[in-house]
């Protein structure tokens, strides 16, 4: 078939590749998927979460030649929403049959009116959420916050509304972000859990291709992007893409992921955890799934 697929998946009438152009003046390789078919509103989304491996979980989707996914976060049902379907529809990339169109915006996870919004859109939209140690991903946050604005004041100090007294104060962004089971609360009204895919930040990089075939299960694509895809990149810390989309030179996320955190005082990393413990177990209760964050506190 002039689009080098099974034709059992692929149910390309002649007219639609008439309408496409001539199947002739197709790209290269079978990878990259040349600009025909259509563009269609999103079948799934990453929602979240901020710092959690949104960027590395997009890149590594990206590489399954039935997914397409926009590169630039559209922040539809937050920020743009009042621009319409038609927009967001816009956005997308050009997709053929039986292709998967997807984007990430990590801070749909914590607006409270994504889930109606995402649901009014489709209601069995499937949802895919990366989430991380909370108090890791407090930091993270910090520091691309402290790597853009320098002046702002130490962790420490952001952190507490009471030092003295050790309160956290958890309206501050980077620590509400991380309270996972009120934001999934708010979720579970419009979606069902089956809908919703937890992925683990941590894992993403200790076993990329674990992760991802829980992924590509979730999403009803064959299990194509595997251990082949990815090598460990020392200086990054963190898995890289042997192959990106179009060209034969590796993909490392840039210069603005792994950043070095700074050194936070062990007695507040001590009092996070402990803030977030409830919240955590609520959330493992919620999922059905065990993240570990609490391991490293057993041997205290």
């Amino acid at each position: 078939g002039a689009f080098e697929r099974d034709p059992q998946e692929a149910s390309t009438t002649d007219e639609e590749l008439s309408r496409a152009g001539s199947p002739g003046s197709r790209g290269g390789s079978s990878s990259t998927t040349p600009d025909y078919g259509e563009k269609r509103l999103p079948q799934a989304l990453i929602i979240g979460v901020k710092k959690g491996g949104t960027r590395a979980l997009l890149e590594a989707i990206r590489a399954h030649p039935d997914v397409r996914a926009v590169g630039t976060e559209p922040h539809f049902f937050d920020r743009n929403y009042e621009k319409g379907l038609e927009w967001y529809r816009n956005v997308m990339p050009k997709t053929l049959d039986g292709q998967i169109t997807m984007e990430k915006t990590p801070s749909y996870f914590v607006t409270n009116e994504a889930p109606r919004r995402i649901h009014s859109m489709a209601k069995d939209t499937k949802l895919i959420v990366v989430v991380r140690n909370p108090v890791t991903r407090a930091i993270s946050d910090y520091t691309q916050t402290l790597s853009k604005k320098p002046e702002i004041p130490t962790f420490e100090v952001l952190a507490f509304k009471n030092r003295t007294l050790g309160l956290i104060d958890a309206s501050w962004s980077a620590i509400r972000i991380g309270i996972y089971a009120l934001h999934l609360e708010n979720w579970l009204q419009y979606f069902p859990l089956s809908q919703i895919l937890f992925v683990s930040g941590e894992r993403l990089i200790t076993d990329p291709a674990g992760e991802m075939a829980k992924v590509q299960d979730f999403l009803g694509l064959k299990r194509i992007v595997t251990e082949k895809h990815f090598y460990f990149n020392k200086t990054k810390g963190f898995p890289c893409l042997k192959k990106p989309e179009d060209s034969s030179a590796p993909r490392c996320l840039g210069k603005s992921k792994g950043r070095t955190h700074p050194k936070i005082d062990p007695d507040v990393i001590h009092r996070l955890r402990k803030f977030y413990k409830p919240f955590n177990v609520m959330f493992y209760q919620m999922t059905g799934q065990d993240f570990q964050w609490e391991q490293e506190e057993s041997d205290k």
